[in-house]
């Protein structure tokens, strides 16, 4: 029998060590919660493409129904994939249980990048903000799945996404005696953990939730 090889762990970024001990140092409170859950880690998630028509997918259902749906449609096409999208009928798209408009955004997405409209290839010296406008161009992407992306897909280091509920849960539990912060507020407070935002995204999350979810 062939000899049974186990997978690498996957790898935090690059910067992320470096990253906690800076902030650690800035805040006691944060520094608890990174000792807390020093081994849930951040890690890319491949495909772009996919990782978009997921989050399209996923768009106000439950996970079980989303990964049902994503397991289906992975099948009918064999891969998810912008020719493979394009080449199908809209009503087969639908008869894998996406509605009508899901299944015209994930046409719209898959148009995007098969005409270089959005090119990943571009990315890397993208800014968060050029980045984050590209991807809301598309129809069904919002500014949250964008900044899922570029923290999930990209591990962009600097994101600190002030419509996410459990962000704002956590700060207001950790920070606020409980008082939910409006988009003003958690913008102005996010300004502490700069340019390490996302990391302290990533622990304040893990303090509701420890389980980890890849979008």
């Amino acid at each position: 029998m062939p000899e049974s090889r186990s997978l690498p762990a996957p790898r935090r970024p690059r910067y992320w060590a470096g990253a906690c001990r800076e902030l650690a140092a800035r805040d006691e409170r944060l520094a608890t919660l990174m000792a807390l859950h020093r081994d849930a880690v951040l890690v890319q998630r491949s495909g772009a493409f996919a990782t978009l028509a997921r989050a399209i997918v996923s768009q106000q259902i439950s996970t079980r129904a989303a990964e049902a749906i994503w397991m289906r449609l992975a099948q009918a096409l064999g891969e998810v994939a912008p020719a493979r999208v394009l080449a199908i009928a809209p009503h087969k798209l639908r008869a894998q249980g996406l509605t009508v408009r899901k299944a015209e955004y994930l046409h719209d997405l898959a148009g995007h990048f098969a005409d270089g409209r959005l090119d990943p290839k571009r990315w890397r010296r993208s800014a968060d903000a050029a980045l984050i406008a590209q991807l809301t161009a598309v129809r069904g992407i919002g500014r949250w799945t964008a900044e899922m992306f570029l923290i999930f897909h990209l591990n962009r280091p600097d994101v600190w996404p002030v419509d996410d509920m459990g962000l704002q849960k956590a700060v207001a539990r950790h920070y606020l005696d409980g008082r939910l912060p409006n988009a003003k507020e958690l913008s102005a407070w996010g300004e502490r953990y700069a340019p390490w935002r996302t990391v302290a995204t990533w622990y304040l999350w893990r303090s509701l939730d420890p389980d980890v979810v890849q979008y």
